[in-house]
């Protein structure tokens, strides 16, 4: 089975709908299993920053300090030892520690599918037909994020006391390209809410953190190349 959407021109305007499949655009969401994925993520990119020496990585201590006997004083082999000011750290956080965390190709695969069919189903997934843009613009480019946040969207601006919201300020945008952009990239880098990505560097926890998704014609099909499976 599969699913029809629409795709925009960059003045948000429906050109043409293209087909998804139901395996990827249509997946029941499974709280459990988006939360292992989540946890598996952050788990395999966390760094070990905290490291302390052990008595053997610490510099000197290598002669005994006094004889073991007749001086009326405790034993003592080495001046680096844990009970000594200068000496190696006793159970201390080191290097060597571990935090990755396994999981499942397909489990991975299907929770990214959930979050999509999420997207999809509150009118928060557009397919772009193609991005080109002329010059190297935050200006030109902001005008399509714009058009296509009132138009599919439905964004409107909110009102508070103190003013409106404006759309820049209230926006949460994840585009998704099939390859990467320079052009698109230098332009959108400034614009707060939005982050580009390409189709290399989908992941769980980006999917997750924008509450719009905005993928091109091209990276829809290459997705569905590389997972339908």
């Amino acid at each position: 089975m599969s699913i029809k959407l629409k795709v925009y021109n960059e003045q948000a305007e429906s050109k043409k709908e293209i087909e998804v499949s139901e395996d990827i655009f249509a997946v029941k969401l499974n709280s459990v299993l988006l939360n292992e994925a989540v946890v598996a993520q952050r788990a395999n990119e966390r760094q070990v920053l905290a490291d302390t020496k052990d008595r053997s990585e610490v510099r000197g201590g290598g002669k005994k300090p006094w004889q073991q006997k007749g001086t009326g004083r405790a034993r003592a082999g080495s001046s680096r030892s844990p009970i000594w000011i200068g000496g190696g750290v006793t159970f201390g956080p080191t290097s060597d520690r571990n935090f990755s965390k396994k999981i499942n190709k397909k489990a991975k695969r299907k929770a990214m599918f959930m979050v999509l069919s999420d997207r999809l189903a509150d009118n928060k997934l557009v397919v772009l037909e193609k991005l080109e843009l002329a010059e190297i613009k935050t200006k030109i480019f902001d005008g399509i994020l714009k058009s296509l946040e009132t138009k599919v969207f439905k964004l409107k601006t909110e009102e508070k006391k103190k003013g409106k919201i404006t759309l820049a300020q209230k926006r949460s945008i994840l585009f998704i390209s099939d390859a990467t952009d320079d052009k698109a990239t230098r332009a959108g880098r400034n614009l707060v809410g939005v982050k580009m990505i390409n189709l290399e560097n989908i992941n769980i926890i980006d999917l997750l953190k924008y509450r719009s998704l905005i993928l091109t014609e091209e990276a829809i099909k290459k997705f569905e190349k590389i997972y339908k499976k």
